[in-house]
């Protein structure tokens, strides 16, 4: 990535695996690119859902995480190798190359970049959430030094925090797919009270972890489902219960399963349908609403996150009860 007087756009790592990167510093310098670890966040998902059938919350609200952020980026060395080859190509400007060598070279601010407090701090720089939301080029503080344990500049906004990772662990956070178990399943009647249900396996917290070893910051976010929504697809259907919400149980189930002589019975969880879906199907869709909080350095006790949701639709087909007149 070249050098420009936007932020620099390094991205944060989301790869596969339990937990990655390994938060080490390092650089490494192609022509005029770089890329230095120092400051990208680690994400350990051991504890995360998994399958197939797996997906993203989203908010229930207008909320979203941080579009950008500062965190270490550079040691000395690394931030000498990555601006020099751009001072020297001129492609930002006679002036400007000038006085970006007064602020970092020539004692300006800091001497031959820092090098003597080599191992004792790191430049920080801008991060870019991958997704580019609205406001990821809010970050244009050009690279600043802060020395290991001592907080970033008062005047810095979006400098990292445990709160920030944790929101930006709710983005990595996948929950199980939401396909209920019903009774009867796929094709019920007319009239028929259909019985809803998830089981209570599928459905227990998860987590995620982010942090920055570097800097010894880390924040769990945690997802707990706490409900299902049943929308049957129609306007012609009553729901069980009238709301559609139905709340998880004690055994972490939602809903009940339904059993040999509970036809008489009201179910806690399902919906009736009043009408025929004709040659074709109803989209039932079932989502269920997970509460997120968050724990992390020097927050012990959980702190709310805005709710998730994830859902999905399924087929159901309703057919009228056929009668016989003799």
């Amino acid at each position: 990535m070249l050098w420009t007087a936007t932020p620099a756009l390094a991205d944060k790592e989301i790869g596969g695996g339990a937990e990655t990167p390994n938060g080490e510093a390092s650089g490494n310098v192609d022509g005029d690119t770089i890329s230095a670890g120092v400051g990208r966040i680690v994400y350990d998902r051991s504890k995360n859902g998994s399958g197939s059938s797996v997906g993203p919350v989203r908010s229930t609200t207008a909320w979203t995480p941080p579009a950008c952020w500062y965190a270490p980026k550079y040691t000395p060395a690394q931030l000498k190798a990555y601006m020099e080859p751009i001072w020297e190509a001129g492609s930002t400007g006679d002036q400007w190359d000038a006085e970006q060598r007064e602020k970092y070279v020539n004692g300006g601010e800091y001497k031959d970049f820092n090098k003597e407090k080599t191992g004792k701090g790191y430049f920080w720089d801008s991060y870019v959430n991958d997704s580019y939301p609205p406001g990821w080029d809010k970050c244009t503080e050009a690279p600043f030094w802060v020395d290991t344990g001592d907080a970033p500049p008062p005047g810095i906004q979006n400098a990292i925090t445990p709160e920030m990772l944790a929101q930006l662990a709710y983005g990595e956070i996948r929950v199980p797919g939401t396909a209920v178990k019903l009774a009867p399943e796929g094709t019920t009647k007319v009239n028929l009270p259909t019985w809803a249900w998830l089981d209570g396996a599928d459905f227990k917290p998860v987590s995620v972890t982010a942090s920055i070893p570097a800097i010894g910051l880390q924040a769990t976010t945690t997802a707990e489902p706490i409900s299902l929504k049943i929308e049957p697809g129609t306007g012609d259907a009553q729901t069980y219960p009238a709301s559609g919400e139905c709340a998880i149980g004690n055994d972490g189930r939602i809903g009940e399963p339904y059993a040999k002589g509970k036809a008489g019975e009201t179910p806690p969880c399902g919906v009736r349908y009043l009408r025929s879906s004709g040659d074709g199907s109803y989209k039932l869709q079932a989502t269920v609403t997970w509460k997120i909080s968050w724990t992390g350095t020097g927050v012990n006790d959980p702190q709310d996150l805005p709710q998730g949701e994830f859902g999905a639709d399924q087929d159901v087909i309703v057919q009228e009860i056929q009668s016989i007149n003799r």
